[in-house]
């Protein structure tokens, strides 16, 4: 059923309680059972401390659990029957098809990212709105905070061959921040601050992420035809994983994401959350009432706020403005991280930004939805640390009862009347749980086998049937290694201290150091695993049997992090049609685009090893091609003081006499800051006579020699032709 017409103005609230009252019921009848077979197995054995505790665990899990499958039995029903209060019924896009006149900004924030990577999401983002027609509405921005001086170069570089290449000159603009303060959240509001006042609305983009020009055309069309509408935020579909862990995640986001995010629609409505990229936003009113407070006190939960999308989400609603998910938007897309290492290190950061949220959920004049958003985003997290909690509260108790006569066994409340064994009344919730896990997977193949034509795009019935066991299995094998990693991030961020990561794993080379990163990091988690076991053992050979899966992903951690982080094993498995998504059997332009010319590049020449770490650097001082077009974006000063003159005047020298390596990151950074500094480098490095320069600037010179006229980039070759 589509209703073309409706009009989210009229929502009536009632709708939203009626809707948010059956969730709560449904979700209370699915969770009470579980409830009170656990209370009643503690009863059976004798309450004490111990077990209090493990119930009102038990109790906040088991609740999340059920609240995944209620999302998904609504979500399947409502895919079925039609979805009446969506925001994409709002508009008639088979007839609304007016050229837009919404001055629109397309943003994508960016920070020490794959330059290549962002260059082509964004092409394909251009093109597809040029080819739908509405390009005269759209301009788009690249926001950098990079502080790396070969991405920022490269940025710089990459974007004029870009705007050369699609004659977007006056459409596509770049701007680096001098000191990326707050992050991503400053670094949206720097461009409100600087350019928003241009624009009507703002569509965000992560640096992975690809939209069509329909996708956005849509989204603009939504917030004109609803100007109570302040946010619209899109379900991205996750693409372009080649490893087996990327593909395990845009497998399962496909086959069982839409009764998910249909189910979250139901009882969300004009209450939706923000996710922080592919959403479009009314400006006006994001200026003027979703600047973010400084939370009182420190870290971690005062100072800046990390994860700004929820709050910002929260404040546009406090204002009055309503807030939708488009759960059935088209041409919207991101990607992945492609190992278990990169994904705990994205987690890592998230957590340390959804527990600030604590201050956040008594805060005056909030939705009370939005307190919801908040506390199910910090259980998210803390569900780990409750896990292991959980579990060692498990072998503590069965340590008790494995030394209790079983003869006095309580016969009391359930056990008298059905006639229930210990184990197998323990079975029994066993059972039921694993079956409310799996639920969701269940009902996304009904869905799925009502539209014939997507299952064969998944590659036909035996290649999804295949790849839900498989996907099963490793994430069963997986989850226990991510519950170590969150509970020892929460650890640490609650002692205000930082985790260092090992350098991460490039392209499609570096097997040894994969090798390498994964036992630096699970080591401790197979050290865990066997110990665990051992305990788990001696407690109860029958403990340990239970405990298997998680006890098994703990010890083999190591293996299971390298080979689900494996390209070649990722890629062996798509060849047996294991894991495939319709975005790939039948990929959108948008997805060819980026896939042609991300494999069309060649690869760049060889650099020597002692220029690499200062790469950028090299090209922003030798080529006069990239010396220009640095030196023409930095922001023109006004006369340096006597003081500021001398000291640049000495860190020229120093790097032209000494190399690179005679300064600091600061000190590289800040030459390049300076305009008249950049100039002079040039000028300076090539006309000095050879003896006068390091040996560094003569190793760069001769490389440059073999690369000139343009620097080695991905884009230089574009910029020639």
């Amino acid at each position: 059923m589509k209703v073309a017409h409706f009009d989210p103005a009229q929502l009536d609230p009632q709708i939203r309680r009626d809707r948010r009252v059956r969730v709560a019921t449904l979700l209370l009848a699915l969770t009470a059972p579980a409830v009170m077979v656990m209370a009643d197995l503690h009863w059976r054995t004798g309450y004490d401390l111990w077990k209090v505790l493990h119930l009102a665990i038990f109790t906040l899990l088991f609740t999340l659990v059920a609240l995944g499958s209620v999302q998904a039995i609504i979500g399947l029903v409502i895919r079925r029957r039609g979805e009446p209060f969506a925001i994409t019924h709002s508009v008639d896009f088979a007839t609304d098809l007016e050229r837009l006149d919404a001055p629109t900004a397309v943003v994508m924030p960016i920070c020490n990212e794959e330059v290549r990577r962002v260059i082509e999401g964004l092409r394909a983002a251009y093109e597809s709105v040029a080819a739908s027609g509405q390009l005269a509405a759209c301009d788009f921005y690249l926001l950098s905070d990079s502080n790396n001086p070969n991405r920022w170069i490269e940025e710089e570089a990459a974007w004029v061959a870009l705007t050369q290449e699609l004659a977007a000159h006056g459409r596509i603009f770049y701007r680096k921040r001098r000191v990326g303060i707050n992050k991503k959240a400053g670094n949206i509001a720097d461009f409100c601050r600087r350019w928003g006042s241009r624009y009507k609305y703002m569509v965000v983009l992560d640096a992975d992420s690809i939209m069509s020009g329909g996708a956005i055309s849509k989204l603009v069309r939504l917030m004109e035809r609803n100007p109570g509408v302040g946010l619209i935020q899109g379900v991205p579909m996750l693409v372009n994983g080649e490893t087996i862990l990327a593909r395990l995640q845009q497998f399962a986001s496909r086959l069982y994401g839409p009764c998910a995010s249909a189910g979250l629609n139901y009882w969300t409505l004009s209450e939706a959350n923000y996710w922080g990229h592919n959403a479009i936003i009314r400006l006006d009113p994001f200026i003027r009432h979703c600047s973010l407070p400084e939370l009182p006190g420190d870290g971690p939960f005062g100072g800046r706020i990390l994860s700004h999308d929820y709050v910002e989400a929260a404040l546009m609603r406090r204002a009055g403005w309503q807030v939708w998910l488009a759960t059935d938007l088209d041409g919207n897309y991101e990607e992945c991280p492609g190992n278990l290492i990169d994904l705990a290190k994205r987690d890592r950061r998230w957590l340390q930004g959804n527990l600030q949220h604590t201050r956040l959920i008594v805060a005056r004049g909030l939705n009370p939805v939005n307190r919801v958003h908040f506390i199910l985003g910090i259980l998210s997290y803390l569900a780990s640390p409750l896990w292991l909690v959980l579990l060692v509260l498990s072998g503590i108790i069965a340590w008790h009862v494995d030394r209790m006569d079983p003869a006095r066994y309580a016969n009391v409340g359930f056990a008298q009347h059905l006639h229930w064994s210990l184990q197998g009344q323990s079975i029994t919730l066993f059972a039921y749980t694993m079956a409310l896990l799996f639920l969701p997977k269940v009902l996304a193949l009904f869905d799925l086998k009502r539209r014939p034509a997507d299952a064969q795009a998944f590659g036909g019935w035996s290649a999804i049937i295949q790849g839900m066991l498989l996907e099963t299995g490793i994430f069963t094998l997986l989850a226990p290694v991510l519950m170590l990693f969150h509970s020892k991030f929460i650890a640490l961020t609650l002692c205000r201290q930082n985790v260092s990561w090992g350098s991460q794993r490039r392209g499609r080379e570096g097997a040894a150091a994969a090798w390498e990163e994964a036992i630096g990091e699970h080591w401790g988690h197979t050290l865990a695993g066997v110990v665990s076991a051992v305990i788990a053992y001696r407690i109860d050979p029958r403990l340990a049997a239970w405990m298997s899966p998680v006890l098994l992903g703990m010890i083999a951690s190591i293996p299971l992090s390298f080979i689900t982080g494996s390209l070649d094993a990722g890629l062996a498995l798509k060849r047996h049609g294991i894991f495939l998504t319709p975005d790939e059997t039948q990929p959108t332009p948008e997805l060819i685009s980026v896939t042609q010319h991300m494999e069309g590049v060649e690869p760049a020449r060889p650099v020597p090893d002692e220029l690499e770490g200062d790469y950028g650097l090299l090209q922003a001082v030798l080529d006069p091609y990239v010396n220009a077009v640095h030196g023409a974006l930095l922001r023109s000063k006004d006369e340096l003081p006597s003081a500021s003159e001398l000291r640049f005047e000495t860190l020229r020298s120093k790097l032209v006499q000494y190399g690179p390596q005679s300064l600091t990151p600061k000190e590289k950074v800040a030459l390049l800051q300076d305009g008249e500094s950049v100039r002079l480098l040039h000028d300076q490095v090539w006309s000095a006579p050879t003896e006068e320069l390091a040996p560094w600037w003569r190793v760069a010179i001769s490389h440059y020699s073999r690369v000139a006229p343009l620097p080695q980039t991905p884009f230089s070759r574009q910029v020639a032709a």
